[in-house]
């Protein structure tokens, strides 16, 4: 194992418990009010942007010859099916009103809380991201690419979770009806009969993600020096 290699591992460690530590009761109360609302979330993108640099380069620079398993064509092409599906949860919970972004909890009180990729999980960004990040630890089965996007997996996994924890003990029986029409598993709540689909809410999201999809398709190999095609 190179030296890159156990430093993707250790700086991935601490991006995960960096974002679950600094998130969680009460490290975020002190922290928020010694500096502020806008002083902690200063410092938690500070650290955030730090670590994933870390991160980064040591990955660019780690060894991807430490295979695990070995990726066949068909699994090194999973990303072209998984990331469409991502990047339309991330483009739809970043556009839509979603009650557990930062200074958004006013959208509890909307007739309909839970629109566009909501009512497919309240957790969109985050599944997102475990997807695109499952989905390239398969196609790549080596060991710095493990480490790498496990951290992002951890991360919005574990944090996804926490949030909810968070969001009941802060927003109580606001956020209990919220999750009672909504999932944490996608379609789930669908599946159940508690919400319902609307496909006319999930144009632009659909459109914004394919977009994104196509763009960093032909930039892949220019961005992250590998052609996922």
């Amino acid at each position: 194992m190179n030296t890159a290699i156990l430093v993707t591992g250790l700086a991935s460690l601490a991006f995960c418990l960096t974002h679950l530590g600094l998130s969680s009761e009460p490290i975020r109360s002190n922290l928020a009010g010694r500096l502020g609302e806008r002083g902690f979330l200063g410092l938690y993108s500070l650290v955030a942007l730090v670590l994933l640099a870390a991160m980064i380069y040591a990955y660019a620079n780690a060894s991807h010859a430490v295979y695990l398993w070995p990726p066949g064509p068909g699994v090194r092409r999973l990303p072209l099916l998984i990331m469409p599906i991502a990047l339309i949860l991330v483009a739809g919970g970043v556009t839509a009103p979603n009650p557990s972004a930062v200074g958004m909890a006013g959208a509890l009180d909307l007739p309909e809380p839970a629109q566009g990729v909501l009512r497919i999980t309240r957790h969109p960004v985050q599944w997102g991201v475990m997807l695109w990040a499952a989905a390239h630890i398969l196609a790549n089965g080596d060991l710095a690419s493990l480490l790498f996007f496990g951290g992002f997996l951890l991360t919005s996994a574990i944090g996804s979770r926490h949030l909810d924890q968070r969001m009941a003990a802060i927003q109580g029986e606001r956020w209990r009806r919220f999750t009672a029409v909504t999932s944490y598993a996608p379609l789930a709540a669908v599946l159940t009969g508690r919400q319902r689909l609307s496909l006319s809410e999930l144009g632009r999201p659909a459109a914004l993600g394919l977009g994104a999809f196509v763009v960093l398709l032909l930039l892949h190999p220019y961005l992250f020096g590998a052609r996922p095609y």
